[in-house]
């Protein structure tokens, strides 16, 4: 298969560094693998494209060599990488699955297998409930039940993708699809069209001339893997990432009904149906029908008018606010891409970025965007060089320099301040008094009790020099649940104080979730939706941030950066 999207690139230098990683290779080189699967996962240009065009040389991106690119290049031309078979060859299938569990690592993940056997969740499961995984040397009760208790996020995650990895193969697809003639009309559904933070499957809707051209088309897409069943007007396949792909063929007349159907969420549909049977309708698939006539359906807008109601952007379908607001003509104007005016959280080489000040600063105003806070670790973080307060001072004096010379972008001075274990701030007062800009987050101490760790961040929120709390439950989807903390005693003491909670746009993060910018919306938080970038490409996350803030119902007025510089800097010094 040739013509691998960035995410399926990405995937497989990410499988390659977890083999590798699970048989005890050098870190420097599984480290190599993983910095290699950021960086084309975070890119916007195709991978693919750029070999085979040849316009820039794959060895000048950031964190990768001479040899990865070649590797990369060969990937992208063939769809398959003789080491990757190879080491698929070494480890059973479902042993990889074990690396998912949340904290397990793959030193443990080895030692189950070598010593017990266990080659895939369910083996694992098995030996947990026998009790038999508290018997090896460094495991014992405590580490068996949180294994338990993570088996069933590892599920998920071998059943679900990211949104964003989603997005890139829908947009292949989309493009593989234009190509088609004879479809007057094509739309994505389901749970991606919602922006759900991982997608299951894609619903795609087409209107077409002719149905059977339009499967022959679909199914010479190059990621398909497998076709699953065809039939008149549906064909479903499996894609190599492993993803199931549904083809819908649908009347004119009907595209508008089907698109709401196949959109969801179940629940929305289930309060939509009821109210058409209040109603005297019915609606389904086909239409909306009074009796054996459709009344509408030709578009979403009319079978929403048909019942009464505006029309409901999909991110809201989720069977909370958004029928009493369709009703009442009150639905927000929900944020969008283009009102963000900043990104208030992103590193540089000084600590754990890939980039330059300038070069981040100046790729933000290629994006549109009027500033920009440079956030490094503090020196709590040592693994990646976090500053003390001397490297710190060091770097505002460069970005003061910057300042003077750069025009159309402002670079803030900030930083991303570690809250301590025992409390407290990672730098002094006095340092974070000469910020622009101070987001506080918690990286250590994350298994502690609910109530400590709240405490900390409560404590956090009352120094007067932070505005921000960054990441706030500290998830990876998928990888790792959130932290125990009480979200809505923090959220109460954001309001309380005037400060910020940030939506991190990071697609394994997106941290605030939906529900917790709902409800920071409710008490009058303003939340600061950022890219955490530490490359420049990374600062394309931020339309994954602003996709999670609708879900919420985030409008422009609610998040912190769509405001210029200026008008949130004095928001920041009434607040202090």
């Amino acid at each position: 298969m040739a013509g691998l999207t960035n995410a399926e690139i990405a995937a497989a230098l990410e499988e390659i560094a977890d083999i590798l990683d699970f048989q005890g290779a050098n870190p420097f080189r599984v480290r190599a693998y993983r910095n290699a699967a950021r960086t084309v996962g975070e890119m916007t240009e195709s991978v693919a494209d750029l070999v085979e065009s040849g316009e820039r040389d794959l060895s000048s991106l950031p964190g990768i060599g001479k040899d990865l690119a070649e590797k990369i290049a060969t990937l992208a031309q063939t769809g398959t990488l003789p080491l990757l078979e190879e080491l698929r060859s070494q480890v059973p299938e479902g042993v990889l699955q074990i690396l998912r569990i949340p904290g397990l690592g793959p030193k443990r993940a080895a030692a189950l297998y070598r010593e017990l056997g266990v080659t895939n969740l369910d083996e694992l499961r098995q030996a947990c409930l026998e009790h038999r995984v508290r018997t090896l040397k460094g495991f014992g009760e405590k580490t068996e039940a949180a294994i338990l208790e993570g088996l069933e996020l590892a599920a998920q995650a071998a059943q679900r993708m990211y949104w964003a990895v989603a997005d890139q193969i829908a947009q292949s697809i989309r493009q593989h699809m234009e190509g088609c003639k004879g479809i007057r009309q094509m739309e994505f559904a389901g749970s991606y069209r919602r922006g759900k933070e991982t997608v299951g499957d894609l619903d795609l809707l087409v209107v077409a001339d002719n149905p059977a051209s339009v499967m022959d088309h679909f199914g010479r897409f190059s990621g398909v893997e497998k076709i699953l069943a065809r039939g008149d007007t549906k064909m479903s396949v499996r894609l190599q990432l492993g993803l199931q792909v549904d083809l819908r063929a649908v009347p004119e007349e009907s595209f508008g009904a089907a698109l709401q159907y196949f959109t969801g969420s179940k629940d929305h549909n289930i309060v939509l149906r009821g109210r058409a049977k209040d109603l005297g309708l019915k609606v389904n698939e086909y239409g909306v029908f009074r009796g054996e006539k459709r009344i509408a359906g030709r578009t979403e807008e009319e079978v929403y008018a048909a019942l009464g109601l505006a029309w409901i952007p999909p991110e809201l379908r989720e069977a909370r606010e958004e029928f009493a607001w369709a009703e009442a003509g009150t639905l927000p104007k929900l944020v969008e891409i283009s009102d963000i005016q900043g990104d208030l959280h992103v590193h540089s080489d000084w600590t754990d970025g890939t980039a330059s000040i300038e070069e981040m600063a100046l790729a933000a105003k290629a994006r549109g965007l009027s500033y920009i806070a440079i956030t490094d670790h503090s020196k709590r973080v040592s693994m990646v060089g976090g500053l003390d307060a001397d490297r710190l001072r060091k770097q505002w004096e460069e970005i003061d320099r910057l300042n003077r010379r750069l025009k159309g972008i402002r670079i803030l001075k900030g930083v991303e301040v570690d809250i301590l274990e025992e409390g407290g701030l990672d730098l002094p007062d006095d340092v974070l008094a000469e910020a622009d800009w101070v987001v506080a987050s918690v990286h250590y101490g994350q298994n502690q009790s609910r109530e400590k760790i709240t405490r900390r961040v409560l404590e956090a929120l009352e120094n007067p020099h932070v505005a921000c709390f960054a990441h706030p439950t500290g998830r990876l989807i998928g990888k790792r649940k959130p932290y125990q903390i009480d979200l809505e005693a923090v959220i109460h003491k954001a309001a309380a104080l005037g400060k910020m909670l940030e939506l991190n746009a990071h697609p394994q993060r997106l941290d605030l979730d939906d529900v917790a910018c709902a409800s920071a919306k409710k008490h009058g938080v303003l939340v600061v939706i950022a890219t955490d970038a530490h490359s420049v490409d990374g600062l394309d996350a931020m339309r994954y941030g602003v996709l999670q803030a609708r879900r919420g119902g985030l409008t422009k007025a609610d998040v912190a950066n769509a405001r210029p510089w200026s008008e949130l800097a004095k928001l920041l010094r009434r607040k202090k």
